[in-house]
């Protein structure tokens, strides 16, 4: 007995109907959990961030500009973003819960054991 012959594609080469419905019906489902590969627009690893605004930079500039993201000077290296508050909010003239009346001064710290 002489088994029949499965008709997969038509003359064109496409795939035959019948063939391709029961293909999709085997196989498995896409598995969506509604994200592809990425959760949001920032992350929590500083790297991965400054990598990732660096190949947008080049990608949309066309332009490399690894060499010029990284000479540039941050905020950070000069000491960041300063907040302006007066003296009498930053200095305690008074006691507190840290500067009770009964402490004592510590002596300055010594650089070496030699030191009196």
């Amino acid at each position: 007995m002489v088994k029949k012959a499965i008709k997969r594609r038509d003359a064109t080469g496409h795939l035959d109907a019948e063939y391709e419905r029961k293909l999709r019906a085997s196989s498995q489902p896409p598995r969506d959990d509604g994200q592809a590969f990425l959760t949001g627009f920032h992350t929590g690893e500083p790297l991965a961030e400054e990598m990732g605004e660096a190949f947008l930079q080049s990608a949309t500039s066309g332009e490399e500009s690894e060499a010029e993201r990284r000479d540039r000077i941050l905020p950070e290296e000069s000491g960041g973003p300063f907040v302006r508050t007066r003296a009498s909010q930053e200095f305690a003239y008074d006691i507190d819960e840290s500067n009770i009346a009964e402490a004592t001064r510590e002596p300055l710290p010594k650089t070496s054991l030699a030191d009196p």
